[in-house]
């Protein structure tokens, strides 16, 4: 990816090659703000369908992205250099959360009742009632570029709000197409894209009423501020150093196959990728030789339509460079690469790697690598496993791989992670009624988790309402009687207190 001269153009390449295959503006922060204004002045009449209405939108789009599926990868592969499989998810999953959310939404937003504490409240009807930030901004990096669009722009837009999405600058012409096709099914115009590098983004956050961003601790934490000064909310998924824990007793052969999918999956660009894996010293040997025999048959190159490598190219050069860094690193300091390890003769494939007799401190294990490596360590036990798992900054989700059930149950509550798969690799990105956020500095908030998953995305407003006939005054209205102001206390006094106290007794001592 250049810049031109004037910098108003962005200019996209295939990492797999280096051929220029598209280009976008570098927009201006007057632009931005003005797309956030157009968005506001269509925002207030897409509330007011209902949810039912937006159904009907999100269910087209859904067909939309179906029926364009094998164009849409075609252009994933173009600007990410993935493998054809890797991208055959993104639309498809992206049409699973249309149908979850447009046929959700309409029991999720609705008004909710809470029940009254005490005698004061019975009197009234509580109404809880969920109305949409006008304008959701969306920033999403470049591993998914059409699929984690639809992971936040989709809930955002079934809460009733208007979505401003900017891509990464890496790769955002899948990001087009995206809004290409919510333009195509003739929907209202309340979802828009800017394009363009940190300074475009800045003023997304500068000009929306809601920032979800997705990508790296150091851009979340520079998004977290600019938020605080604004005083509007944000939701952050950052980065991850996930950890997989084989204990003694697990079914190795299914650990070894889903670690290795796990870990290599997008060329090991996902946020939820094993990147560490701490094994029990009785099956460590046998272990690290099934991983490394599957990691062996993976086959890595150029992807056309026809299904061909199961790793593709990693999506920028510096990613690329940060990988073999990690390895490099790891080898210098008394580790082995058992097969991989080396970087592609062209364009910005990486082996992928197996390292092993890796410790604690190298940077493979203490840094995010966001690439196609699976670092094996060596442990006693089951407590030397979790502590070392959970000596991280990151905490966004491991896995557990065990014979036992109540052992793996055990195991994962005692991690410090925003979810755990036991026995299994992503089936949580699969579970949309689950939450799916980080602990530490792997973020604030969560995408999903059933009803939360958009309520997120939505103000919530206290109605009260009488039940009963209203008097001219309340008890505890001006001008104050003590015989009123005695009752209204005393009946808060008989709900809240316990025992004697409930009468206004104080018990001798």
């Amino acid at each position: 990816m250049t810049v031109t001269e004037s910098k108003a153009l962005i200019e996209v390449r295939n990492p797999a090659d280096g051929r220029v295959v598209g280009q976008v503006l570098n927009e201006s922060s007057d632009i931005v703000a003005a797309k956030v204004g157009e968005l506001r002045r269509h925002q207030s009449e897409w509330e007011a369908i209902g949810a039912r209405g937006r159904k009907k939108w999100l269910l087209k789009f859904q067909d939309w992205v179906l029926d364009n599926a094998q164009h849409i990868n075609d252009v994933l592969q173009s600007e990410t250099g993935k493998a054809r499989v890797d991208a055959s998810f993104e639309p498809t999953v992206t049409a699973d959360l249309l149908n979850y959310w447009a046929g959700s939404a309409e029991k999720f937003l609705t008004d909710t009742h809470p029940k009254p504490h005490g005698p004061l409240g019975k009197v009234k009807k509580l109404t809880t009632v969920y109305r949409p930030y006008p304008v959701v901004g969306v920033i999403t990096p470049w591993n998914f570029p059409f699929l984690m669009p639809g992971l936040d722009v989709i809930p955002a837009l079934a809460a009733g709000s208007a979505v401003l999405l900017k891509p990464s600058e890496v790769t955002p012409l899948s990001a087009v197409e995206f809004i290409r096709g919510w333009t195509d099914i003739g929907a209202p115009p309340v979802l828009s894209l800017t394009t363009g590098y940190g300074e475009t983004g800045a003023a997304l956050v500068e000009n929306v009423d809601y920032v979800q961003f997705t990508g790296s601790t150091k851009t979340g934490k520079l998004i977290a501020k600019q938020c605080a000064e604004r005083l509007i909310p944000y939701s952050l998924e950052l980065g991850g150093k996930d950890a997989a824990i084989v204990l003694a007793d697990a079914d190795l052969d299914r650990a070894a196959s889903g670690i290795a999918w796990g870990g290599l999956f997008n060329a090991g660009q996902v946020c939820i990728s094993v990147e560490r894996v701490y094994v029990e010293e009785p099956v460590y040997d046998e272990f690290l030789a099934k991983l490394t025999k599957n990691v062996d048959e993976l086959r890595i190159g150029q992807d056309d339509r026809g299904y061909k490598f199961d790793v593709g190219a990693m999506a920028t050069h510096a990613q690329r460079d940060i990988v073999q860094r990690h390895v490099d690193e790891a080898v210098a300091a008394g580790a082995r690469v058992v097969t991989g390890g080396k970087a592609g003769n062209v364009g910005t494939f990486f082996e992928p790697t197996v390292l092993a007799d890796v410790d604690q401190s190298m940077s493979c294990i203490t840094e995010e690598t966001f690439g196609p490596t699976l670092p094996i360590v060596k442990v006693a036990d089951e407590a030397e496993a979790i502590r070392l798992a959970n000596d991280s900054v990151y905490g966004l989700s491991a896995s557990v791989w065990t014979g036992n059930k109540a052992r793996g149950q055990r195991v994962a509550r005692r991690l410090e992670v925003g979810a755990v798969n036991i026995n299994d690799i992503y089936s949580n990105m699969f579970s949309f009624a689950l939450p799916m956020g980080g602990w530490k500095e792997s973020g604030v908030g969560a995408r999903w988790g059933g009803a939360s998953g958009i309520l997120k995305y939505c103000r919530q407003q206290a109605i009260t309402a009488p039940r009963i006939p209203t008097q001219q005054k309340e008890l505890v209205w001006y001008p104050y009687s003590q015989k009123k102001v005695n009752l209204a206390l005393g009946l808060m006094r008989a709900a809240a207190a316990h025992g004697l106290r409930r009468f206004g007794i104080t018990p001798k001592a």
